[in-house]
């Protein structure tokens, strides 16, 4: 009886054991249980956030492979373009080459002409073009001492000097450079005005007159005074469209009676008092010269000046007189034409 109450006393003990140690082991089973649920839960959302990147990944390579094919398709259609520009550009270079330019040759022959030789602002134009040279004995040198010496030589002589060759030199290049439907005058003036050629105006074409012309101009001989009034008196009853004047300065001459006209009072050369002009005097018969004398405003003046020495003022005052027509005023170098 007592061996079986002690072994139930020993059962008691043990299961009493075994309920006080299971209780640690639940809490640790809880808790791993909740860390593994929060693990869970942390790679579930890892998972969605790999997913949510991996879509957007697969969108922006998917608009990048559109973009790649657009700019393929772009680069070959450029490519394709470019291609048939240089096809077109090599076709009309070829074209070019092989074709053969119509030249209009010149009635008027001159080696020493070429297209280069234009000078920037003169343009030979106009229906009816009158051409005025000026043939005073200042017209054969540039500087005075040697103007001197040649008005004293023989006509030889005169018609040698540099300045005269060069004059002869521009009116064959204003000859050559008339537009074929054109006709030109020219004339001459010294003491007295002279016309060059056939009388009246002639067909621009016409290679018999220009002949003329250039033929007249060999013959001519610089001498006298720089009387433009007379020049301009004849050259205004053609009534021309364009004038050309080639010139190296102002008048010393005029055709009025000076000795009535106050501005002249102080002016002996004018009124026949002196052989010697001033400066101021030569300007106010210039300006006289154009007020009684020149063509309408309506008339373009173009003005090739060739400087002579002590004449400073007559490219400003010319300059003036040609603005005001819409024609242009210019002094080239030495080496034109």
């Amino acid at each position: 009886m007592s061996c079986g109450l002690g072994a139930i006393v020993l059962v008691f003990l043990l299961v009493k054991h075994n309920v006080d140690t299971a209780v640690p082991e639940n809490d640790l089973l809880e808790k791993d249980l909740a860390r593994l649920e929060q693990e869970a839960s942390g790679l579930k959302k890892s998972i969605s956030d790999v997913k949510t990147n991996h879509n957007k990944t697969t969108v922006e390579i998917q608009k990048t492979s559109l973009n790649l094919e657009r700019f393929k398709k772009e680069s070959a259609g450029r490519t394709a373009e470019k291609l048939k520009l240089q096809q077109q550009l090599s076709a009309l270079k070829d074209e070019i080459k092989n074709t053969e330019i119509a030249k209009v040759a010149d009635v008027v022959k001159n080696s020493n002409i070429g297209e280069e030789n234009y000078v920037i602002g003169l343009k030979v134009e106009g229906r009816k073009i009158a051409i005025l040279i000026d043939s005073s004995s200042s017209m054969t040198d540039e500087v005075l001492i040697d103007i001197i010496r040649r008005k004293n030589g023989n006509d030889t002589e005169k018609r040698a000097g540099p300045k005269w060759r060069r004059t002869k030199s521009i009116v064959k290049w204003l000859l050559a450079r008339l537009p074929a439907d054109s006709s030109v005058s020219v004339s001459s003036f010294s003491d007295k005005s002279h016309n060059l050629g056939p009388q009246g105006w002639q067909p621009s074409r016409d290679q018999n007159a220009l002949n003329a012309i250039l033929k007249d101009m060999d013959v001519l001989v610089p001498e006298g005074p720089t009387n433009l009034e007379a020049g301009l008196k004849a050259l205004a009853k053609t009534k021309p469209t364009n004038v050309y004047l080639i010139t190296d300065g102002l008048p010393t001459k005029g055709e009025s009676n000076y000795k009535s006209l106050n501005p002249f009072a102080s002016c002996s050369s004018l009124r026949g008092e002196s052989n010697k002009i001033s400066g101021p005097c030569r300007e106010q018969l210039f300006r006289h010269t154009i007020k009684s004398s020149a063509p309408p405003l309506s008339v373009p003046i173009n003005i090739i000046l060739l400087p002579i020495e002590g004449d400073p003022t007559a490219s400003t005052i010319m300059w003036s007189w040609t603005s005001v027509t819409g024609g242009i005023l210019i002094s080239p170098a030495e080496s034109w034409p």
